[in-house]
Formats: C-alpha cells, structure tokens, sequence
C-alpha cells in the first residue's frame, strides 16, 4: 500500500464568518432595549463573560426579533431566526445561565457552530446561533463555516489484482482509522500528523485543510473517542470546527484545520 498526499492551496481566505443568505439575522440596529419614562421595557437582557460566559434575560411579550439582535451584538455572534420565531412574542425568565441552556429555553431547536482549539488554551468561540422553528431542517455545514482550502488523500494498490489485506494485516498497518457509531479510533506509528488528519478527514467525511506541510512523526493509540475528544489528543495546532444540535444532543464535525504552530520571539531581538 501507499499513500501520497496532494495538498491544494487556494489565494482565497480560508475562513468567513458570513452567513448563506438563506437566513438573516434582523435587519435593525441591535441596540440594548431601552424604555421611554414611565412605561416598563418589554425585556432585560444581560450578558455576562467573568467567570464563565452566562445570560440573564426577563421579557414579557417582547419582540423576539429585538431580543436575537441584542443577544447578537453583545455576544459578537451572528444569531439567525426561523420565520416562525421572528412573529414570536418572548415571554420568560432566567438568570446566570451558561450559553446553550439559555439557548434552549429560546427556540425548540437549537443549532450552533464552533471553533474550538485543540491546545484547550482558549474556550470554544461560538460563530453562528440558529434558532430555528420545530422541522425548519438544519442549517447549511457551510452557513458561517467556510473554507477555500481544502487537501486531499489519494492512496491505492501499488499492483492491480492484489488480494484484499486480512485483519490481521490491516492491524499491522502503520496507520489504522476507523470510525463507527460516532466513536473514532486512530492507531499510528511513526506517521506524519498530515496524513493523520487527512485520513481521519476520509473515514469521517469532513474537509481537512493542511496550512502547516511539516511531516511531523506521530505515534498515537486512540480509542474509541468523539472526533472532537481524539483531535485534541493529536496535537495543540489543530482547529476544529463542530456543530452542535442541542435539540438532540448532539455534535458533529464540520472541518479540520492544521495550522502553523505561533512564532515565537527569538532572545535579543
């Protein structure tokens, strides 16, 4: 067997943080909801990131519209609406909730897509909310998750009519991924993290995007995790990108991203 690996690179930025122009976020200023004297505001929004991002909100019959472009600005986050949910009075309490129990309590279903760093030096960064109205279908994996690189794997028979490998040889292969039941295995000795990624990338179906081209060695015995829990376990360089449909409790990967390691200052300079 072998396996070369072809690595296309695109001049185009390789993330956009723009939504599809299937949804759009509410066309108004998103301004904090202020009341004119005498008369009670419809809604109190607070957002709060020490120590850990948490929303309290207090509406009655407030415009649902108004209150996703507040939470939008002040969460520096596109949030997108169902038809449905952009017609809906809010009426609701909670206080100091994290980001996705607050979510839920807003719409029936919930979507949200992340960037998460596999170092764990910087906490998930949240790219785009949908609030969606119940069967709405999911959002597109490209709605504020973009990418113009992508790398590819080509591997094949180095003969034609060779006999498919045993168990037993495939097990003795220097790279083994599989995935099943959403769970990963990833069993490397001595392979470039590249071919890894692009690999894992294959079996999961999801684009890999190869910035940093250095042919590492890694060994790695993984087994059984999330796509998200083995990432991490590879390398501190890596960015992934997970949706998360908390309607169903679930998260799935989106993309990976191997990027350049920081520079770091040399001494005397």
């Amino acid at each position: 067997m072998f396996a070369v690996l072809v690595l296309f690179i695109c001049a185009a930025a390789a993330f956009s943080q723009q939504a599809e122009p299937e949804k759009k976020p509410a066309e108004k200023d998103a301004k904090t909801q202020t009341a004119k004297p005498g008369v009670k505001p419809p809604y109190t929004l607070t957002v709060k990131t020490r120590p850990i991002l948490n929303i309290s909100l207090k509406a009655d019959k407030a415009n649902m519209a108004d209150v996703a472009q507040d939470l939008s600005k002040r969460l520096k986050t596109p949030v997108f609406l169902g038809t449905e949910r952009q017609k809906e009075p809010l009426s609701i309490e909670f206080s100091e909730l994290t980001l996705e129990p607050a979510l839920q309590l807003l719409s029936p279903t919930v979507y949200v897509d992340y960037e998460i760093d596999s170092s764990g030096l910087n906490p998930p960064r949240a790219l785009g909310i949908f609030l969606y109205d119940v069967n709405q279908g999911e959002p597109p994996l490209s709605a504020v998750v973009h990418g113009s690189t992508q790398s590819m794997l080509i591997e094949g028979n180095t003969e034609d009519g060779v006999e498919p490998e045993s168990e037993e040889k495939k097990e003795e292969q220097p790279l083994r991924v599989t995935y099943q039941n959403y769970v990963l295995s990833v069993k490397a000795k001595q392979q470039p993290l590249p071919l890894i990624l692009l690999k894992i990338g294959e079996i999961v179906g999801i684009p890999v995007d190869i910035q940093d081209e250095r042919m590492d060695l890694v060994d790695a015995n993984i087994s059984k995790l999330s796509v998200e829990e083995a990432i991490k376990q590879l390398s501190p360089n890596i960015k992934m990108f997970v949706r998360a449909d908390l309607s169903r409790s679930e998260r799935r990967a989106l993309r990976l991203v191997l990027a350049e390691p920081p520079k770091t200052v040399q001494e005397g300079r």
